[in-house]
């Protein structure tokens, strides 16, 4: 078998990690043991489940220092940010807890039998119920947070259905630890063998999306891998859920009142969005639209400075960094944008400085609207709001809009709004798109090609991509799930088309 290798990203150091690529026998076995936990998992109470998740969390916080250790070693992130997301994840187990416990995600609907307006009607009962096995594949820029203990693992368990994990090639060791963690604090809690399994290398992979007992798949990574897993589905005999996070360039627009009134400010909370991460987020805005003028002169000049004066960032891998320039070039030669900072490789690793582009908002063409993973930005800058509007459609759909404007602007700002909620999940107005709030009202998904899914990867309605509806007709009482069964139940319903709340 191949043994793994690992990169220090900081140094660009090679060390083998004495784990081995899984076979496709090994993936098999690994497909096995889920179809077995799933038979168990399905048939436990929702407050048993919700005890799980809740030491899940318990254990990834005892596990913290040395999961942080082999995330430094791998990604090159700094160890704040790293202890913050090992934090966000221990908080999306814990809220999924708690919507497991309120149980108001099950959509449980009763319509008792009697008479309609169209004759005698069944007794029909329905709810939302686990699809079975998910596969999860870890992101390259969220070791913790979108791998192997990230929100597609917590919100699949929490919907009653086992995980198997695709470890990502950047931080094998880290994906490991993060497994070697939910094993042992779920057997301790007592969950089924299998309810947890981990699969390494490319190959792997592919086999794993094959399998027939997996019947969905959460991605976050590039479009062009999204697209090969999407094959691989449509391969199938039966075709199953793809839940895929591809691709986002996420477009900012400063209004000319917000560009004079803070401009300091704006450059600040600009820079800082585009290069937090070293760039290297899903949200971090690629383009933004910047008033011609004396207003945005200042602030593409603030911009600019703080760029030439950024010292160098560690990019996550080798690929990153060697695709980082070739885009920028591009972005040059095909899509007419001038370099206004280019950037330059730091001393040790995969480092390098940020780069600021600018093109004019008439010269917009889908060739600069390319996603440039890292720390770069594309400053558009306009006359009018019409020139906004025209070149957004020249922009991919993507998971963010975001609105810099003021007060007395609000009929500027509700055109931008018009021109944005078609084309993205979410719009945020006076903040920066970079740093996703885990809740129930979040929504982190946007047509294709931002996702390929109606579906959120971030928030409590992440579940309802991993349950499936199951409606019980003329059922005697002892086959119905506790939570359809009549008289007071502790979950919320709707009874004969009245909504009742729960202990109702």
């Amino acid at each position: 078998m191949t043994t793994l290798t690992t990169t220090d990203p900081r140094t660009g150091a090679h060390s083998d990690t004495g784990i081995e690529a899984t076979d496709a026998a090994g993936v098999a076995a690994t497909t096995a043991a889920a179809a077995s936990a799933f038979a168990d998992l399905r048939s436990r109470p929702r407050a048993w489940r919700a005890g799980l998740l809740r030491a899940l969390a318990d254990g990834l916080e005892a596990d913290r220092a040395a999961l942080v250790d082999a995330a430094l070693a791998e990604t090159g992130l700094p160890e704040a940010r790293l202890n913050g997301e090992l934090s966000r994840s221990a908080f999306q187990f814990r809220l999924f807890a708690d919507a497991v416990d309120e149980g108001g995600y099950l959509e449980a609907i009763i319509d008792h039998s009697g008479h309609t307006p169209l004759g005698p009607g069944p007794d029909v009962r329905r709810m939302l119920v686990p699809i079975g096995p998910v596969a999860v594949f870890g992101a390259s820029n969220f070791p913790f947070a979108f791998s192997v203990i990230g929100g597609d693992t917590a919100s699949a368990l929490a919907a009653g259905n086992p995980v198997v994990v695709k470890a990502h090639s950047s931080h094998p060791v880290t994906s490991q630890r993060s497994f070697e963690s939910l094993v042992r604090a779920a057997a301790a809690y007592g969950a089924p063998e299998g309810t947890f399994g981990i699969v390494y290398g490319q190959q792997a992979g592919a086999v794993l999306v094959a399998d027939p007992v997996i019947t969905a798949v959460g991605f976050t990574g590039s479009l062009s891998t999204g697209k090969i897993l999407q094959a691989i589905i449509d391969e199938r005999e039966a075709p199953i859920p793809f839940y895929g996070e591809l691709s986002s360039l996420n477009p900012l627009v400063i209004t000319p009142g917000a560009a004079s009134a803070r401009t300091a400010a704006l450059g600040e909370g600009l820079f800082g969005s585009v290069t937090g991460s070293a760039g290297q987020l899903c949200t971090k805005p690629g383009i933004a639209f910047v008033p011609a003028g004396a207003e945005g002169d200042a602030l593409v000049a603030d911009v600019v400075t703080r760029a030439q004066d950024a010292a160098a960032q560690t990019l996550l891998n080798s690929r990153i960094h060697g695709a980082f320039d070739e885009i920028r070039e591009r972005l040059i030669a095909e899509g007419g944008a001038r370099s206004l900072v280019a950037p330059h490789a730091g001393a040790d690793g995969f480092s390098l400085t940020p780069a600021v582009l600018e093109i004019a908002a008439t010269d917009v063409t889908p060739a600069v609207a390319e996603e440039a993973f890292g720390p770069l930005v594309v400053l558009v800058r306009y006359a009018s709001t019409g020139e906004i509007t025209a070149a957004l459609q020249a922009v991919p759909h993507s998971l963010t809009a975001t609105i810099h404007s003021q007060p007395e602007e609000a009929e500027v700002r509700g055109e931008l709004t018009d021109a944005a909620r078609d084309l993205v999940g979410r719009i945020v107005y006076d903040g920066y798109p970079t740093g996703v709030r885990v809740s129930w009202a979040m929504n982190h998904g946007g047509p294709w090609p931002a996702t390929n899914t109606q579906h959120t990867s971030v928030g409590v309605t992440a579940l309802r991509r991993f349950l499936r509806p199951l409606a019980w007709q003329d059922a005697p009482a002892d086959v119905l799930p506790a939570e359809l069964r009549d008289g007071a139940v502790d979950v919320p319903r709707r009874v004969d088309g009245v909504l009742e709340l729960a202990g109702a």
